[in-house]
This record gives C-alpha cells, structure tokens and sequence, in this order.
C-alpha cells in the first residue's frame, strides 16, 4: 500500500513531506525547515514520527531537525559524505543504499551538483521521489557547489526513473521557473499550457509542487538539453547535453 504523502509548507516557501505507512503506521519526515508547521500536522493526524531523512546541509532543510528529534525520538538519516555538516545521524547513507520505512523499501541517489552532497530518496512502491533542490518544478537548484555535468548526470539519473513518478521537490519556485522556461522553448504547447495551469493555482493559493515526472521531462528546461527543439532554440545544436544544461542554468542565473 502506497504511503499517505503530506505536503507542508514551512517558512517563506519551503516545502517538506510527511510520509505514512498505513500498514505499519510509521511516519518519516523529509527535511526539517521549520518544527512548528510539522508538528501541527503530526499531532492533527495522530501521528509519531519516527524518522527523519534529509536530502542536504542547507540551514532551510535541517534547521529543525534537533527540535523534532528531541520531541520524538525520531532516527535521522543522512549523506555520509555529508555527515560533518549535517546534524548527527543515526544512519549513515550512500548512494543505492536502502532506506525502510513501515513496510517500504526506498533507495538513496546521489545527486550532487546543487550540494556536492545532496541525495535524493526514491519509493517505488508509492511512486514517488523526495529530490528537494536537485530536481524542481520546472527547475532544478543553483550550483553552488557542484559542477554544471555533475547536475546534468543527477537530473539523468532521476528523469530515468518511471515516468508515473511523483517529483516531491523542495520549494516554492515553479512560477518564476515557469516564466524562465517559456524563454528557451517559448513555442512549446505542452510548457504554455502548464505555465498556465501554474500560474491559476498560485493565484488560487495552492501549490505546485509535487509534480509528475512526466510533466517535467515534457516542459523542464533542465531535463531537456538534449532535446533538438531545445538546441535548436539555443543555437547548440551541436553541443553535448552537459553544455547545453550549463548554458541553461547560466542564464536562469541571470534571469
């Protein structure tokens, strides 16, 4: 049985997720921005945490961790390449280890390129992958530390996962990604009809985020540098898909 997904909103525009087993009623948390909003929501549905799995050191994906540690007793999982600079953990992860929760069966992915040790966490029995700032709505995160080929080949690796995939990504960003999108492939039906749909449910309140893997691998920019359309519109038709994603973010950069 897949997990119940809870989406929460966390300070200016974060997000994080609450993930139930209704089998076994385990519950872990992925990233801890903000202790408030995730307690709320913990002691509405009647529910214990009992892990926490953090995708990067950034302060707004980790500040609360110790709050809700110290209230719960939750386990915390981690990037063991990481572990210097994340709060203290538990479990130690690396890239395809297994991460169990309740009766599911996750796997760790290295994605670096926004951190040098970000991680992603993939449950294929709920369809669904936690990418926080790697993989985005309509996006993808800032190098700040990796390498624009770094990120290229972890944006590869999630866009190889089944299509049907629920992207649980970190942020608030999809409108303004939106806007920047439609200036790569600016003909695009399916990128116009989203940027659409995006910018009704923000004016509506509600979020944009998870989204499908499918949606993003038809109207991401940052997946799509190796598509001739995109080439085409960036004068690269020639270039490898490592250039083509660099030039990408180097203007989103300057967007």
């Amino acid at each position: 049985m897949p997990f119940e997904i809870v989406t929460i909103p966390c300070l200016a525009d974060n997000y994080a997720y609450l993930l139930h087993d209704p089998e076994t009623a385990e519950t872990a948390l992925v990233d801890a921005p903000e202790a408030g909003p995730i307690g709320k929501v913990l002691a509405r549905r009647g529910w214990k945490l009992d892990h926490i799995l953090i995708t990067h050191h950034h302060p707004d994906h980790v500040d609360a961790v110790e709050e809700l540690r110290k209230a719960t007793g939750a386990r915390v999982w981690g990037a063991a390449c990481d572990a210097h600079r994340l709060p203290p953990l538990d479990e130690a992860l690396r890239e395809g280890d297994g991460v169990v929760i309740g009766s599911q069966s996750g796997r760790v992915i290295d994605v670096p390129g926004h951190t040098l040790g970000h991680i992603a966490f993939h449950f294929p029995e709920s369809r669904a992958v936690f990418t926080a700032d790697s993989l985005m709505a309509l996006g993808c995160g800032r190098l700040f530390e990796g390498t624009a080929e770094q990120m290229w080949n972890s944006l590869s690796k999630l866009a190889a996962l089944p299509p049907e995939t629920l992207v649980c990504s970190g942020h608030e960003y999809t409108e303004a990604n939106a806007r920047f999108a439609l200036t790569v492939e600016p003909e695009s039906p399916a990128l116009q009809a989203r940027a659409e749909e995006v910018l009704a449910k923000r004016a509506r309140g509600q979020p944009t985020v998870p989204s499908r893997l499918s949606e993003e691998l038809a109207t991401n920019p940052f997946l799509r540098a190796d598509e001739p359309a995109v080439r085409a519109c960036l004068g690269m038709e020639d270039a490898p898909a490592a250039a083509v994603f660099a030039e990408i973010r180097r203007r989103k950069d300057t967007f």
